[in-house]
């Protein structure tokens, strides 16, 4: 250490051979220098003889200062050792050594520290030793009895270990974990600990070496390798095999995949994982990963050449044949500015079976039910008070009921919408504010998507897919796709539509308390439609033939399969509150009557044009004041409709809160839209399509933040009998959270729900001794219906309650460790008779996450008796 040293608050006193001179004590201490008059100064004037106190001992000094406090220097001549005794701390570049006592000799260069000894590393790593006896430069020795604990919380221990140039230490007979000792017994083991006979971390490599290394639970051994490695806790992504992945399912054998990461640079890499399977051969995937200064992007690819490919049912209810099969993937984002990004999740696949049948994890799947692919590309931009989207879709079905010709290609997709606040005074008084939205859908499909009006019937080839009936005998009679007994999913053509909306609204409150919101819009659309009526498809098998004919759009369209049409709907309207308010001491309430009335021409072309984004139409609370009703763009009301309501709030101090509203919709003056149908019947049996609409309300009780219960519901207009009822309930109380759902929707054939529909959903999770935790969840069918193999129609009642998704679990997490166990059960589609057990998935998961050390994951599926095992090492 031939550096400057600096001390603080130290005594100085000689050996037998002591000069009383402490200027030449300071310098012989830790350097092996002649004597520096420099370090006594900074001194204090008055300082009582034989202390010397320097006034920048900091860590804050130049790196390369050895800053020394203590409350006592000892230098022996005789013995040409320097002692520091009493709360003694010594700083050199980015370390701190503490302890009761350090003793440097100068001889040997080494210097001991006992007694409460500590060192901080410049990382912030801090090591507890009963003995430190290391080097001058603190880098290299041993140390005796130690607990290291690293700035991302994980603990060494070992009852000796050696330090090598500070970059390498070796634990002998150590342990490692990432579990933090317990507070108030720290003498039990932790939760997990990996015991080896030698733990070398190698800082340089950012590497931990485990030789003869057994993995304990509560201090019970439960695993032993003879050696393995693992990246430190300070590393994110390195070089190296991953941990092996093991695979046993019946149509592929059994095999095992070692995956390979290689860390190019510290902004991409490449991940390859070769998997042989002993019944289908080799399969491959390999995984690129991109990090630039405005973003980043993936590409995952993967193939197989089947050996056995009659291992897979025949098409169309699996691939058939098929020998190659494979997919490629790639997803990103990137930021142009802080408002505008761009970005793409696509993926392609070579039979839409390939996913499920080899487990391809997929980052465009929907949903792990209802199996589909989305694939995107996407420009956005947003701003305080504007919001811009172009993007583009296509959707891949990947269960055997999808026929992914009735799929649209949707290219693209804009919305634009944009508000603008008007000052009164640079308005003639106008004031409000401005709307302005704009959507263009472009969308090209190759075959119409049929449904049969009332009961759902499949072909008969296969029993896959939706047809409608000709006649009153729908099992002996050919598909026959005309109004009335069938209505349009989809058309098959190109088709475009252009939309823009602009209006205005302003809220004035008279003197009495009144709320006036008059508004004003102009809605405009253009349409181009371009039928494909010349293609058809034909399933054929020994049960039977069927057809999906694209010319069987001219009973919906008429003959003209090419045609340009537009419509121009203006509006103005009025709403109108009158909030009464009431204030006691336990509670404050409103009573608000509420009244709109929007006037506006017919609309020429309603129900005449395809309808692609507006089928899902809802009647209830929250659309009950909707200026447009509907859910899309391509369709839009039109006539004179007042919508007539009450809303009612009480509010208490503690924060809880009841709220109620009811009201009904009334089509007072032209046409009434929702009594028009269009190909896919939106608007019929909606409650919206009589002139005086059904009732809508709801109550929602929420005296705490832990507990909810919410009633909504639409009833008949003139028996008031339920057409809607949802039950929403919540409450967590003692570790318990519950959530619970009824719903009942009365039947609606005339968009093919010729069945009363009701169910039940609960979900239940419970907490106890802080870390622990069961969980459970179901969905309950109270009156399903299942589609009967006989006469190929969803009408077969079952009779009783079915549960049609199923999911229970258990799992404990703290600090280091994460364990969690759950099995799900559900149904891909409700077929009954002999093939009923295919559409049922079960799968049990097991996950383990040992914090800093590996990641594990043991999937089986009960239906496939398919095996997958994956474990990462971090």
């Amino acid at each position: 250490m031939d550096h400057l040293i600096e001390t603080s608050m130290a005594t100085v006193r000689g050996g037998s051979a002591l000069r009383a001179c402490a200027c030449t004590i300071l310098a012989l201490t830790f350097m092996g220098t002649a004597p520096q008059p420099a370090a006594a100064q900074g001194a204090p004037k008055g300082a009582p003889a034989g202390q010397v106190a320097a006034a920048a001992a900091q860590p804050e000094a130049k790196k390369d200062r050895l800053l020394v406090e203590a409350k006592q220097l000892v230098y022996n001549r005789d013995t040409n050792i320097v002692s520091a005794d009493g709360n003694v701390q010594l700083y050199y570049q980015g370390r701190v050594l503490e302890a009761d006592k350090v003793i440097y000799d100068r001889n040997s260069n080494r210097v001991f520290a006992s007694g409460r000894a500590k060192m901080t590393e410049a990382d912030g790593s801090t090591t507890y030793s009963d003995k430190f006896e290391l080097t001058d430069d603190f880098k290299t020795g041993f140390v005796d009895s130690l607990s290291t604990v690293s700035k991302d919380k994980t603990f060494f221990t070992a009852p000796r270990a050696e330090r090598s140039e500070g970059e390498t230490t070796t634990f002998e007979k150590g342990t490692y974990t990432a579990c933090a000792p317990c507070a108030a017994h720290p003498e039990r083991p932790p939760l997990w600990q990996v015991k080896a006979m030698k733990i070398v971390h190698k800082a340089d490599e950012q590497m931990i070496y485990f030789e003869d290394a057994t993995l304990e639970l509560y201090g019970l051994p439960i695993a032993y390798v003879p050696y393995f490695s693992a990246p430190d806790p300070t590393v994110a992504r390195k070089t190296g095999f991953l941990p092996p992945r093991y695979i046993t399912e019946s149509r592929l054998g059994v095999g095992a995949a070692q995956p390979f990461f290689w860390n190019i640079a510290p902004n991409y890499d490449l991940t390859l994982t070769p998997t042989v399977l002993s019944r289908q051969g080799f399969f491959g995937e390999a995984e690129w990963r991109h990090r630039l200064d405005t973003g980043s992007y993936s590409v995952l690819a993967t193939g197989i050449d089947q050996l056995d490919p009659k291992a897979y049912a025949a098409q169309p209810f699996g691939t058939g044949n098929r020998q190659f099969r494979g997919s490629v993937e790639s997803n990103g984002q990137f930021f142009i500015n802080q408002n505008w990004k761009y970005g793409w999740d696509v993926a392609l696949f070579s039979d839409k079976y390939f996913v499920q049948d080899y487990n391809v994890r997929s980052s465009s799947l929907g949903s792990d039910y209802i199996k589909e692919s989305i694939s995107t590309a996407y420009l956005t931009g947003q701003g305080d008070r504007s919001y811009f989207n172009l993007q583009g879709y296509r959707i891949v079905g990947l269960s055997q009921f999808d026929f992914n010709k009735q799929q649209p290609l949707v290219l693209p997709t804009l919305d634009y919408n944009r508000t603008f606040g008007l000052a009164p005074d640079a308005t003639a008084g106008v004031g409000g504010e401005v709307k302005v939205d704009v959507n263009l859908t472009s969308l090209t499909r190759t075959a119409a998507a049929y449904q049969a009006t009332g009961t759902r019937l499949l072909d008969s080839a296969f029993s896959l897919y939706d047809v409608c009936p000709s006649s009153s005998t729908p099992v002996a009679a050919l598909p026959n796709y005309k109004p009335p007994s069938c209505f349009m999913r989809g058309i098959a053509g190109d088709y475009t539509r252009a939309s823009t909306q602009v209006s205005w609204e302003r809220k004035f409150i008279d003197p009495i308390g009144e709320v006036w919101k008059p508004f004003a819009f102009v809605r405009a659309d253009g349409r181009w439609l371009n039928l494909n009526e010349s293609n058809s498809f034909t399933f054929t098998s020994a049960s039977g033939q069927s057809t999906i004919a694209n010319a069987d759009q001219a009973n919906f369209f008429g003959t003209h399969n090419e045609n340009l049409s537009g419509d121009i709907v203006p509006g103005v309207g009025l709403e109108y509150r009158y909030p009464f308010l009431a204030t006691t001491s336990w509670s404050r309430q409103v009573f608000e009557p509420i009244a709109q009335l929007v006037v506006r021409p017919n609309v020429a072309k309603a129900g005449q044009t395809p309808n692609e984004d507006a089928q899902s139409l809802v009647f209830d609370d929250t659309t009950l004041f909707e200026w447009n009703k509907y859910s899309g763009y391509d369709r839009v009301e039109g006539g004179v409709r007042a919508n007539a309501g009450a809303q009612y709030t009480m509010t208490f101090p503690t924060g809880g809160y009841v709220n109620a509203l009811f009201g009904q919709s009334y089509a007072i003056a032209g046409r009434n839209s929702f009594a028009i149908p269009d190909v896919s019947n939106t608007g019929l049996q909606s409650g919206l399509e009589t002139d005086r609409s059904d009732y809508v309300g709801r109550v929602l009780v929420a005296p705490t933040s832990n507990f909810s219960v919410e009633a909504k519901g639409r009833f008949d207009s003139k028996t008031f009998d339920t057409k809607v009822i949802d039950l929403i309930g919540n409450a967590r109380f003692f570790g318990t959270t519950t959530n619970l759902q009824y719903s009942q929707y009365a039947a609606q054939p005339d968009i093919g729900y010729v069945h009363d529909r009701s169910g039940v959903l609960v979900s239940e999770r419970f907490d106890f001794l802080d870390h622990y935790y069961v969980n459970g969840s179901a969905t309950l069918e109270l009156d399903p219906y299942k589609y009967d193999l006989t006469t190929r129609q969803y009408d077969l009642k079952t009779g009783h309650p079915e549960i049609a998704v199923l999911g229970a679990g258990l799992g404990y997490q703290d600090d280091c460790t994460t364990v969690s166990l759950s099995y799900t059960r559900s149904y891909t589609d409700s077929i009954a008779g002999a093939a009923a057990d295919q559409n049922v998935n079960q799968t049990v998961l097991l996950s383990v996450t040992l914090r800093s050390l590996a990641d594990f994951k043991l999937n089986q599926n009960l239906g496939s008796t398919s095996t997958v095992q994956d474990g990462v090492f971090k």
